[in-house]
């Protein structure tokens, strides 16, 4: 077995091994089915989809249908935790209708987008490899169980609460994010469909006040379902406070930022246009034009 293939089959037990351990933290105070905690059905479920549709990606060799895969998963996860549990108060449905909503709008613009280009350059090099390619498909698994934590406890806790002052501040930065990201993300492709803009940057609209506003929008949206959530928690369900701060991580640190801006580098770096709208242009949080310090 190849060194990269050595490295992508441990991150795959890492990953399950660290999906094992929110399952069973969350799965304290959960809703049971046959003696089985839904929170942890939940996360099996994550998994259990992206290694299914994982086997006829790998030998057709392709990565179109993996970002739509996962916006899926998020709708399924959060149906099946709704079902199972059985609550029906104002916060579990708003929950639920809040990730089906966000994920639908994700999913959709992600498909259309790889449907346009054809393929993802990140998967030219992995997508040969089995190991590599599955070791993708379950960190996706475990993006999604740790971004849906604090959703799932409002799921499938067996403590619930009603109307309160948490849903409407979780309510409100939960729709400020997402107004954000759809906004980002719709002036983005305007931009990209103009053909007078062919290898330029966007520099317009939120894009003047941020260089990642719609990652900015998708950190505030979870955000919001944490706050949601936090009556709900007790004990061990405490741990689901990771979701934002998961996802905060991955962007920032990991798969979304310095990924995208080591790209804008290679592409504009040393440009006297680009580098001045890099230096000032904040980076995440939305500042306005010229107020980066």
């Amino acid at each position: 077995m190849k060194k990269e293939d050595r490295g992508a089959l441990i991150t795959i037990l890492l990953s399950v091994l660290l999906g094992t351990v929110l399952a069973f933290a969350g799965s304290h105070g959960s809703v049971k089915v046959r003696g089985l905690p839904v929170f942890a059905l939940c996360i099996a479920a994550a998994f259990l989809v992206q290694w299914i549709v994982f086997i006829p990606a790998f030998f057709k060799q392709t990565e179109k249908f993996f970002d739509i895969t996962g916006s899926l998963t998020y709708i399924l996860v959060v149906l099946l935790a709704g079902y199972f549990s059985g609550h029906k108060g104002i916060r579990s449905f708003l929950v639920m209708g809040m990730v089906i909503f966000w994920a639908a709008r994700l999913g959709a613009y992600l498909f259309t987008r790889i449907q346009r280009s054809g393929k993802d350059e990140r998967f030219d090099v992995i997508k040969s490899s089995f190991w590599r390619f599955l070791q993708t498909w379950t960190i996706q698994g475990l993006w999604i169980s740790f971004t849906l934590a604090a959703a799932l406890v409002v799921l499938t806790s067996e403590g619930q609460a009603g109307w309160d002052i948490f849903i409407v501040i979780g309510g409100l930065l939960w729709l400020i994010g997402f107004i954000m990201e759809v906004v980002a993300d719709v002036q983005k492709s305007i931009f990209k469909e103009d053909p007078k803009n062919k290898g330029k940057f966007i520099k317009k609209g939120l894009w003047s006040w941020s260089r990642h506003p719609n990652y900015f929008g998708e950190i505030t949206l979870w955000i919001g379902i944490a706050v949601i959530a936090l009556p709900v928690m007790r004990g061990w369900q405490w741990i689901a406070l990771v979701s934002p701060l998961f996802v905060i991580f991955l962007l920032t640190k990991v798969s979304g930022i310095p990924i995208l801006e080591k790209r804008a580098d290679e592409k504009w770096g040393g440009q006297p246009e680009y580098e001045t709208y890099k230096s000032a242009t904040s980076i995440l949080i939305p500042l306005p034009p010229g107020g980066k310090k």
